[in-house]
């Protein structure tokens, strides 16, 4: 299990995922941003339009993605 934090993967918040693949652990993001959206959360909100907006470009997206792979790859193990 490794961790991240909201901030870490494109978000407004400190809150912590932990989970064993970075599939997981975006799709626990993806999940929070949703809540938080529905919430009406202003900064959840405009994090998730700068994602809209990376969105639209597909390289620049991918590139993303791949980053924050890489950094939760290197990331250590939970203890």
């Amino acid at each position: 299990m490794k961790t991240m934090t909201c901030k870490q993967l494109g978000g407004a918040c400190d809150m912590e995922f932990r989970a064993g693949t970075f599939e997981e652990i975006a799709e626990m993001s993806k999940n929070h941003g949703m809540d938080m959206f529905q919430k009406g959360d202003r900064p959840h909100i405009e994090a998730m339009n700068e994602m809209r907006e990376r969105m639209n470009d597909p390289h620049a997206m991918q590139g993303w993605m791949e980053t924050k792979r890489k950094e939760f790859e290197a990331l250590p193990e939970d203890k």
